[in-house]
C-alpha cells in the first residue's frame, strides 16, 4: 500500500468510490479514533441536468444578433472553452488546427486535419460542414475559401480571445481583405450572462465544493502536508459527484500570505492558518471558494484580521445592485480594509475583489478599479477580499454569487467563523 493512500485511510477518507470521511467542521487537532470519524458519503446530486442542444443553438442565435449589433460578419473558435460553450466539442489544442466558424448567417462549419474527420464528426451535435486539410495543404488558406464559399470575401472576423497567436497570425497573412477583431463583444456578452441551467450547475458545484473542504479540514493532522490536504479535498470533489475534478490549492502559516500559494514544502503544525482555494467542476462549469481557518485555537490577531475580511466580503454583498459599475464593489471592499489600518490600495490586499466565472475560473468581467461595466441580471462573480501579511500570515475568503433584478443570489453561505469555516 503505497504512503498516500494509508495516510487516507487512517484519517478515514479512502480513494475508492466507497469512500469518505464525516463532515466535521472542526479544525482543532483530532482526539477521536478513526473509527469514530468514518461514515459513508455519496454522491450529493442525482438530477444533474446537462446542457443541451438546444441551450446552445440558443447560444448561437443569441451570438449572431450581437454580431449584427458589433457589425461582425463571423467568429473563429478554436478549442478551449468557448468552442465546448457554443458546440459542446472538447477538444485538446495542438499544432493543428481544429477549429470552428460562426457566421453572422446561416450553420457554422468546422476545420480540422483530414484524418481527424471522423473522430470530429462523433463530436458533432449542431450541424455544420466539415472542411479539411491534408498535412502538406494550409488551414489557414482553408478557412479564407470557405468564408468566400459562404459569400464573405471581406468584413470583420472576431478572434475569439483565446485563440492562439499562430493560428490567428496565419489567417491575417492568408487574406488582406478582411478586419480582424476582438470577439469579445459577441462571446463575452454571451457568456457572462448566465442562464437558470448554467446557474443551477454552478450552485451544484460549488455545493459540492463547500462539501469537500468540510472533509478536508475533518482530515487536518500535524505533519501533513499541502499536498496531503490538496489531495484529500480533490478526491472528495469526485466522490461527491463532480464529473471533473477541478483543482484544489492550500497554504499552511506564513505561507498563507501568498495568494495563490507557495512552492516551498509545507509541515502542518498547531496555531497555523489554513487557506485553501479552488473548486470542481461539474458538467463543464466552475466553482470557486476559499476558506481560511486555524489548526488549534486561533490567536486574537488572527481573529481580528479574519474579522474585518469577512466584514469586506459582507460589505461587497450589501452593495450588490444591477445597474452598479463593477469598480464600486471592489471599492467597498477596500474601504473595510482601509479603515482597519491595512493600508491604502494594494499594500496588504493585493488583488481585486472578484472576477467573472462560468466554465473558467476567470472569464469576464472583473470586479476591479477602472470596470465601469454596470452589473447585469445573470452575471456571476467570485467575491474574495483578502488581507495578507508576509512572514506571518494572510487571511481570504471566497464565495460566488450571481446578479438577480433585486439584488444578488450567493451559492454558498459565508463562513461562520475562523473556528468553524465550513
Amino acid at each position: 500500500m503505497d504512503t498516500q493512500r494509508r495516510k487516507f485511510i487512517q484519517s478515514g477518507v479512502m480513494l475508492s468510490s466507497g469512500i469518505l470521511l464525516n463532515g466535521i467542521s472542526s479544525c482543532k487537532p483530532r482526539t477521536e479514533s478513526p473509527t469514530e470519524r468514518q461514515t459513508q458519503v455519496s454522491r450529493m446530486f442525482d438530477n444533474i441536468k446537462p446542457i443541451t442542444k438546444n441551450d446552445r443553438l440558443q447560444r448561437l442565435e443569441k451570438a449572431r444578433s450581437l454580431m449584427l449589433e458589433s457589425d461582425i460578419d463571423a467568429i473563429f473558435l478554436e478549442s478551449g472553452t468557448s468552442l465546448e460553450y457554443f458546440t459542446g466539442i472538447k477538444w485538446w489544442p495542438s499544432e493543428r488546427m481544429t477549429a470552428c466558424m460562426v457566421p453572422k448567417d446561416g450553420a457554422p462549419f468546422y476545420i480540422c486535419p483530414a484524418f481527424e474527420e471522423e473522430r470530429l464528426r462523433e463530436l458533432i451535435s449542431i450541424e455544420g460542414k466539415v472542411r479539411v486539410w491534408q498535412e502538406h495543404e494550409s488551414p489557414f488558406d482553408l478557412v479564407v475559401n470557405s468564408l468566400k464559399d459562404l459569400g464573405i470575401s471581406s468584413g470583420r472576423i472576431g478572434i475569439e480571445e483565446n485563440v492562439r497567436f499562430f493560428l490567428f497570425d496565419g489567417i491575417k497573412n492568408t487574406s488582406s481583405t478582411f478586419e480582424f477583431v476582438n470577439a469579445k463583444p459577441v462571446v463575452g456578452k454571451c457568456r457572462s450572462i448566465k442562464t437558470p441551467a448554467e446557474l443551477e450547475l454552478m450552485r451544484m458545484a460549488n455545493e459540492i465544493t463547500l462539501e469537500a473542504y468540510k472533509i478536508g479540514f475533518s482530515s487536518l493532522e500535524k505533519g501533513m502536508s499541502q499536498y496531503d490536504f490538496n489531495k484529500i479535498v480533490e478526491d472528495a470533489f469526485l466522490a461527491l459527484g463532480a464529473t471533473e475534478k477541478g483543482w484544489a490549492g492550500s497554504s499552511f502559516g506564513k505561507y498563507s500570505a501568498f495568494p495563490h500559494g507557495s512552492s516551498q514544502p509545507q509541515s502542518l503544525k498547531e496555531g497555523d492558518i489554513v487557506l485553501i482555494d479552488g473548486g470542481c467542476k461539474l458538467e463543464g462549469y466552475q466553482a470557486d471558494i476559499t476558506r481560511t481557518t486555524v489548526f488549534g485555537e486561533p490567536t486574537k490577531r488572527q481573529k481580528e484580521i479574519w474579522n474585518v475580511v469577512k466584514e469586506a466580503q459582507s460589505a461587497v454583498y450589501e452593495h450588490i445592485e444591477a445597474g452598479k459599475p463593477c469598480e464600486s464593489l471592489d471599492a467597498v471592499a477596500r474601504s473595510v480594509v482601509e479603515k482597519a489600518g491595512f493600508g491604502t490600495g494594494y499594500t496588504n490586499f493585493f488583488h481585486r475583489v472578484g472576477h467573472g466565472i462560468g466554465m473558467d475560473f476567470h472569464e469576464w468581467e472583473y470586479l476591479v478599479k477602472g470596470n465601469k461595466t454596470p452589473l447585469t441580471p445573470g452575471m456571476c462573480f467570485s467575491n474574495e477580499p483578502g488581507i495578507y501579511l508576509y512572514d506571518e500570515f494572510g487571511v481570504r475568503l471566497e464565495d460566488c454569487f450571481y446578479v438577480t433584478e433585486d439584488g444578488y443570489k450567493a451559492f454558498t453561505p459565508q463562513s461562520p467563523s475562523i473556528e468553524t469555516p465550513v
